[in-house]
């Protein structure tokens, strides 16, 4: 079981959601609207995947770019762009896949028919 983080109304999420479907894996949802990442639940989930933790910013949303958080983000410490990142679910990249072992941000399908089999 993986824990599936989403925004219901996003077309990526929706798909990745009939593909997680679809490949009959089990999986806990979660609306990012409703319950965001905690700031400890997002530096866990970064520690894991191994990326980079702009990648955990939705970079292509309204509010990062209302915020100018291109400029403002390199000055910033990993613990402020943590609390960041949970003061708001629209700032997050999704759909987001948690497991024990690994965390895949955004839906790339190789990748996670690679991950999820």
């Amino acid at each position: 079981m993986v824990l599936f983080v989403e925004y219901p109304k996003c077309t990526t999420c929706r798909k990745a959601k009939k593909w997680l479907e679809e490949k009959g894996i089990k999986f806990e949802d979660r609306d990012i609207r409703e319950q965001n990442p905690s700031a400890e639940e997002l530096q866990r989930w970064h520690g894991i995947s191994g990326l980079s933790l702009k990648r955990f910013f939705n970079t292509s949303g309204q509010l990062y770019r209302e915020m100018n958080l291109k400029d403002r983000l390199p000055s910033m410490t990993e613990e402020e762009q943590y609390r960041l990142l949970a003061s708001d679910g629209m700032l997050v990249k999704r759909p987001i896949i948690v497991s024990d072992d690994f965390v895949l941000v955004g839906f790339k399908e190789a990748e996670w028919s690679e991950r999820l089999g």
